[in-house]
């Protein structure tokens, strides 16, 4: 059973920055990425990775957020800076792994940003 778990959300006040993590039961993912979902809204995309390093960004997080990736320790990490009140959300890890052309998704729990003063 494939299991990712997040860590690293919590309140923080508008500027701030926080760090979160995923940390993967497997290794042998390709894609690994955090999306958000805001009351409602639908979850999107904030950032991805692929194994070899390769990142992509929301325009709406670009410049803010960096995405990295630690082999080794099964991790991805989501630096976030300077943050917003619309960051505000629920992010969520993802993590794709191809088996025979066919994608499989993973999902982590969530764990709750909120951007306040």
């Amino acid at each position: 059973q494939v299991q990712l778990v997040e860590s690293g959300g919590g309140l923080v006040q508008p500027g701030g920055s926080l760090r979160l993590s995923c940390v993967a039961s497997e290794t042998i993912f390709s894609t690994m990425g955090w999306y958000r979902q805001a009351p409602g809204k639908q979850r999107e995309l904030v950032a991805s990775i692929t194994s070899g390093g390769s990142a992509n960004y929301d325009d709406s997080v670009k410049g803010r957020f960096t995405i990295s990736r630690d082999n080794p320790k099964n991790t991805v990490y989501l630096q976030m800076n300077s943050l917003k009140p619309e960051d505000t959300a629920v992010y969520y890890c993802n993590a794709k792994k191809v088996v025979i052309f066919t994608t499989y998704n993973y999902w982590g729990q969530g764990t709750q940003v909120t951007v306040s003063s």
